[in-house]
């Protein structure tokens, strides 16, 4: 928020404790080595206070403190105090005191970062679906405060286009497009302010899909196409039986499917070990299981840490090769918002059960992922309405036809 280049609306100014560190790095070594072997044998500072004492020009030349005055009784000065701090917690200081957090997570896989997601432009326009695209799908991340949306149109080789998101009110008007669900400003609530939380989804998923399904979108050859599925999350709170009753009753039932993300870990039982009963749909690591119950709605259940792969796998493939996905319009700078929902979390390869799976966590608790959601569950439609990535083919081998006698002698 503080590059005046990506976030011009903000005028702020970082500090730090200290703007240089002291350049002779043998005596803090040996600093550090006393400091420690004080802490260890219950005798403090002592002794590192009396080594930095008779060192003391050596040891703070070159260093620029903002704060001479900042240091504990058992310190000489600001310039130890800030040194203690760092032998201290290395991590923390660079956070909370330098304001420049060393990386929370090791690099240790091929994530893209917030401005190389940004920067993966198709340049086409906000809503053209590129010629090619066979498949136009929707995923909904319902939340007490807004709907999260976004439309991709798919090739039948898994190439993605990301062609519109937005909310559920429009959050656009605020600064430069930057908000974040804690903070955001138009609610469900105020959109429909006689209702209660129930009412307002339902309320707030009427307006979406009739702004989304009730229309056509264009593709470039001129021909009109809509959504072939969209999906609405069906996991937030005490929001699941508002979906399912939305997704009955909605004109565009048709279309409309309620869904329920399943964290699959390496200890899980995986979707391939679950043995398909009459009726059921499955893909790729996706199952549409028979309904039974009041919930008379056909629903989808997925694998989420495997779709977050699978997008993220889609996003570190090359422009223009197939399979890859990419962002509309021509300019980085309208999509640094969803590229950090879509960075919010980073994967850890864990071993369980014979196998390796990465499981997603999020970098940092309440950070905002609900587009991340919204692109996993717009792949999962796609999969759904029968894009595939080659190698990745889960299609269930069809069964051998049998004569009419032949099956009532069976039942007989």
């Amino acid at each position: 928020l503080l590059d005046r280049d990506k976030h011009p609306q903000w005028q702020g100014e970082r500090t730090k404790m200290m703007y240089s560190f002291p350049s002779d790095e043998a005596l803090w070594a040996k600093y550090a080595e006393i400091r420690a072997d004080g802490l260890r044998n219950d005798r403090g500072l002592k002794a590192a206070t009396a080594f930095y004492k008779r060192n003391r020009k050596a040891m703070d030349a070159g260093a620029e403190i903002a704060w001479p005055e900042r240091y504990n009784h058992d310190e000489l000065s600001a310039i130890q105090h800030a040194m203690n701090l760092r032998l201290q917690n290395e991590a923390a200081f660079f956070a909370e005191y330098q304001n420049e957090p060393l990386p929370e997570v090791a690099a240790d896989d091929d994530l893209l970062t917030v401005d190389q997601i940004a920067s993966r432009l198709s340049g086409h326009t906000r809503g053209q679906v590129p010629l090619g695209c066979s498949h136009l799908t929707t995923f909904v991340d319902v939340q007490g405060k807004a709907l999260f949306w976004l439309v991709a149109a798919w090739e039948d080789d898994f190439t993605g286009h990301v062609i519109a998101y937005g909310t559920e009110p429009d959050q656009q008007a605020g600064d430069a497009g930057y908000f974040t669900l804690r903070d955001i400003r138009k609610t469900l609530a105020m959109s429909a302010p006689r209702a209660g939380v129930e009412g307002a989804i339902y309320a707030g998923l009427e307006r979406l899909c009739d702004q989304l399904l009730g229309r056509e979108w264009k593709r470039d050859d001129g021909a009109a196409v809509r959504i072939d599925r969209c999906l609405i999350d069906a996991n937030w709170g005490t929001s699941t039986d508002v979906v399912y009753q939305f997704c009955r009753q909605s004109p565009f039932a048709s279309v409309l499917l309620p869904s329920h993300g399943r964290y699959v870990g390496a200890s899980s039982i995986p979707f391939s070990d679950y043995k398909r009963k009459r009726g059921e749909r499955i893909g790729l690591n996706w199952r549409v299981p028979m309904v039974t119950g009041k919930r008379a709605v056909r629903h989808v259940v997925f694998d989420t840490n495997f779709w977050k792969s699978f997008v993220h796998a889609r996003l570190a493939v090359p422009m223009g090769d197939p399979g890859s996905l990419a962002l509309f319009g021509n300019r980085p700078e309208t999509h640094r918002l969803i590229a950090e929902h879509l960075t919010a979390e980073y994967r850890v390869k864990t071993e369980g059960r014979g196998r390796t799976v990465d499981e997603w966590k999020l970098r940092v608790p309440g950070l905002d992922n609900h587009w991340l959601d919204c692109m996993v569950g717009s792949a999962v439609a796609a999969s759904m309405q029968g894009a595939v990535l080659f190698g990745t083919d889960s299609k269930v081998a069809p069964r051998p036809r049998m004569r009419l006698s032949e099956l009532r002698k069976s039942r007989s």
